[in-house]
């Protein structure tokens, strides 16, 4: 949403995606998931009396959105792609299928996984765990505002520290807040390094995914 109050910011979206086009030009696969939180966040409507698996439902909705926008900004730079949804909506994009979705990447397409896991009290931290591990990732990577994991917030915290690297256990004793407890254990599970970096800082995706840049390493 960039400096805006709410919704999806064109600006920002063409950023993503010019970085995005930059890690495919470098050879590697990737796919994507992404979260809805700049729309609406599920857990929020609980606040207010609703029902938390409906606001859940809303919330994957809003993935669906943000993944179709994030599909038209690459495809206007020529990336091709694929929306895979865990919730059926055959009407803008596919259903998530594993084997296709395995297809798509072998033919250099991007794929983009919306709607999480398809179930409520999931988040879309446990779906990044779930798709990496399902399409045998290499690696899975945190794209966010901060360039890696600290000891504290540090928009609020001038004296946060900031963790070169820290392993699965390491997070999940110290309870940081870097993603879900239930996404590091399935990472853990599956080997699968994480690696937190901001995608806001210019071409630090590419260079995160190049060995260099600014991010913090989390594995075994």
């Amino acid at each position: 949403m960039g400096n805006d109050a709410f919704g999806i910011n064109t600006d920002v979206v063409k950023s993503f995606a010019i970085e995005i086009n930059d890690v495919v030009k470098s050879g590697v696969q990737i796919c994507i998931v992404v979260g809805g939180g700049n729309i609406y966040r599920g857990i929020s409507g609980t606040k207010t009396g609703m029902d938390r698996a409906t606001g859940d439902h809303m919330g994957m909705l809003a993935t669906v959105m943000n993944s179709l926008a994030i599909q038209n900004a690459l495809e206007q730079i020529g990336v091709e792609t694929r929306v895979q949804s865990a919730l059926p909506i055959s009407a803008v994009c596919e259903p998530y299928i594993r084997r296709r979705a395995k297809r798509h990447m072998e033919k250099g397409r991007v794929v983009i996984f919306a709607a999480g896991t398809g179930n409520p009290y999931f988040t879309t931290d446990t779906a990044a765990a779930l798709r990496a591990s399902e399409m045998n990732c290499d690696a899975l990577v945190k794209a966010t505002l901060v360039d890696g994991v600290y000891s504290a917030d540090p928009k609020y915290d001038k004296s946060a520290t900031k963790f070169d690297s820290l392993s699965y256990l390491d997070v999940l004793r110290k309870d940081l807040k870097v993603m879900d407890a239930s996404a590091i254990s399935l990472a853990r599970e599956n080997n699968i390094p994480i690696l937190v970096c901001s995608i806001i800082k210019d071409k630090n995706l590419s260079k995160v995914l190049s060995g260099k840049g600014s991010y913090t390493i989390i594995s075994n």
